[in-house]
């Protein structure tokens, strides 16, 4: 493994910009720093989803290696052309997608984000993913981009809408559904 950090401080920041794997240094503001931002809150959120205690044990295992690949992920955006993210994983994501999407009733009507505390916060995983895509699309258009990770995110904002739904169903709480004008 490479160096640890023995010093949390560097100071070379303070002047706006952050350094990258490469050695290049770029504003903190830079599309690449936005990107790689989203996806250390994706997988802040993730760990936070992970906190609750009563997940059933497959998301959690899930979800746990979800957290390694989105640091492998980060760490692909932090080198320009550099690779980690494989359509591997990509396929591991859909195949977990469609187990856990076969055990569900058919959808037949929008869902919205609650009924436990547990499917909120996955929604709420699921947003910032959302998120981290449309920022990783972004910087795609100014500079390459792995198709695998593109692919990644799209998938894992999928796999993480299912798994809202598998954990609703583990609980046994009916998932919310959007009522279409409904007023309080």
């Amino acid at each position: 493994m490479g160096n640890r950090l023995s010093k949390i401080y560097t100071k070379t920041g303070d002047n706006g910009t952050t350094g990258l794997g490469d050695g290049a240094r770029v504003a903190k503001h830079s599309p690449r720093i936005e990107a790689i931002g989203d996806i250390d809150e994706l997988n802040s959120q993730i760990g936070l989803l992970l906190a609750e205690n009563n997940l059933p044990a497959p998301i959690k295992h899930s979800l746990t290696r979800v957290q390694h690949e989105l640091f492998e992920l980060g760490g692909e955006l932090s080198i320009p052309n550099y690779t980690r993210v494989t359509a591997a994983m990509v396929t591991q994501l859909e195949q977990e997608l469609d187990a856990l999407n076969d055990a569900l009733l058919p959808l037949k009507e929008f869902i919205l984000p609650g009924g436990s505390r547990p499917t909120a916060q996955c929604h709420v995983a699921r947003a910032v993913c959302r998120r981290a895509e449309r920022r990783l699309v972004a910087l795609a258009q100014q500079e390459p981009v792995s198709a695998a990770t593109l692919m990644y995110l799209n998938r894992l904002s999928d796999l993480l809408f299912v798994m809202c739904r598998a954990i609703s169903k583990a609980l046994g709480v009916p998932d919310v559904l959007w009522e279409p004008k409904k007023n309080n």
